[in-house]
């Protein structure tokens, strides 16, 4: 039996990513830490750049750079408790030369617990703000018109 990681998947423009909520994501009163949440944020945006193609590994080594969240807000609305399911719902809202803004919320059955406001800057291995590579560009808006159909 092979056994894969969990990926997620686009949804017409959104990018859904489901996360299980462990022990070691809780604290003693078994709800999910309040930091835990911008965790479970990154590995839904690292995986919705994994469905567009945009490799980051290969980025990085090839002297492209980097994302770097810059900027984020987050409200906490409900908690999150040890065996939830959970499901973290992306949405690429503007794309610009060097920085991407994003919609995320954590959800559990439909009900939103937390939601964030992130922009995530292209830097270069020397820590400047650099522009995206167009194929990605062009990848963020046709995500984008997804969300115009």
């Amino acid at each position: 039996m092979t056994m894969t990681p969990i990926r997620g998947a686009f949804k017409g423009a959104e990018h859904h990513f489901p996360v299980h909520v462990y022990f070691e994501d809780t604290d003693l009163s078994g709800i999910v830490y309040h930091a835990n949440y911008l965790r479970f944020f990154e590995r839904a945006r690292s995986d919705m750049l994994a469905r567009l193609d945009i490799d980051q590994r290969e980025a990085i080594e090839a002297g492209t750079g980097a994302y770097a969240v810059t900027q984020m807000g987050i409200e906490w609305k409900s908690p999150a408790k040890l065996g939830d399911d959970l499901l973290v719902v992306s949405r690429v809202e503007n794309v610009r030369a060097a920085s991407c803004f994003i919609q995320q919320a954590v959800m559990r059955s439909g009900e939103i617990l937390c939601q964030a406001t992130v922009t995530a800057a292209l830097l270069s291995p020397d820590g400047r703000p650099v522009r995206q590579p167009a194929e990605w560009v062009e990848k963020f808006k046709a995500v984008l018109a997804k969300g115009e159909e």
